[in-house]
């Protein structure tokens, strides 16, 4: 990238930034906390990377943020994070074990409730087991405005499951062909089964706003052509060499460089979250729990 080229990037992102609320701020539903799904047709897109920074720019903006790892077992929000955490989603299957002991405090007091291990046996749970863990993770609704769902990449059962019980999805993709067709390929499957459709893109990666535009514009219109689905988009974060180092780090972008591009693309994407067009909330934190730990398998 030339000198010319990022400085008219932080012009674009600087301008938006200053831009300011379009409409009033999005509370939570009568029913509870928002419930996003962040997922991705693929890996390696910067699915959990965005849910991480994403949730710091909504606490730093006084929302009272709760991220759930539950990427298959792997873990990822403990990496991005730099922390380790000493109790994990599973836990709760444990009758001693209560969610403060799985409540886990990551850089600036974000909160969160690590995956862990063993989360892909979600599907052999007991009725038992099931109402367990609903009761124990129901009060989560109390102490967060929003409840971001870091899911696996790809159309496992248990993304799906995930994905389906949110009021909200946020799908990333990257303008390769590769990760297109896999962002499609999830499209397809929320159409089919979602009953309501409240999906929006986030394009990672990208070197100028044109190109983002180009990437939307081609999932919208084959989303609406072929799906019959509409799918709005959040917003883009541009390409930044700042996000590497931060995940060798392993400390979150926005707090390692938060003067970055990267960064103040995140404050745009918070902002939209925060002050977008109003969006349909159909059962909030306690209708998702319900949801998951009721899905026919």
């Amino acid at each position: 990238m030339t000198t010319d080229q990022a400085e008219r990037l932080r012009q674009i992102v600087g301008t938006k930034a200053e831009e300011g609320p379009k409409a009033e701020l999005q509370g939570p539903p009568a029913s509870g906390a928002r419930v996003i799904a962040i997922t991705s047709g693929k890996g390696g897109v910067g699915k959990t990377n965005l849910t991480v920074n994403l949730a710091l720019a909504l606490k730093e903006a006084g929302t009272r943020v709760l991220v759930i790892d539950a990427d298959l077992g792997m873990a990822n929000v403990d990496v991005v994070l730099g922390t380790k955490s000493k109790g994990h989603l599973l836990n709760l299957l444990q009758e001693s074990v209560s969610l403060a002991d799985v409540l886990q405090k990551g850089p600036n007091g974000l909160q969160y409730i690590s995956g862990g291990s063993g989360i892909e046996k979600a599907a052999d749970f007991t009725p038992e087991e099931r109402k367990l863990l609903m009761q124990k993770l129901s009060a989560c609704g109390d102490f967060a405005d929003i409840i971001l769902i870091d899911t696996g990449a790809g159309l496992g059962k248990n993304v799906m499951d995930f994905i389906l019980a949110a009021d909200e999805v946020l799908l990333i993709t990257t303008p390769e062909p590769t990760a297109l067709t896999d962002a499609y390929a999830v499209m397809k499957a929320y159409s089919m089964y979602a009953r309501e459709k409240n999906i929006r893109l986030v394009v990672n990666r990208v070197y100028d706003e044109a190109e983002s535009r180009e990437v939307v514009k081609k999932l919208q219109q084959t989303s609406e052509r072929f799906l019959g689905m509409t799918i709005d988009c959040l917003g883009y974060i541009f390409e930044d060499s700042a996000v590497m180092r931060s995940v060798r780090a392993q400390t979150p972008f926005l707090l390692a460089y938060p003067s970055s591009i990267a960064a103040r693309c995140i404050h745009g994407l918070a902002n939209a979250t925060l002050y977008g067009s109003k969006m349909t909330v159909t059962s909030g934190w306690k209708g998702f729990l319900r949801q998951i730990f009721n899905f026919t398998r």
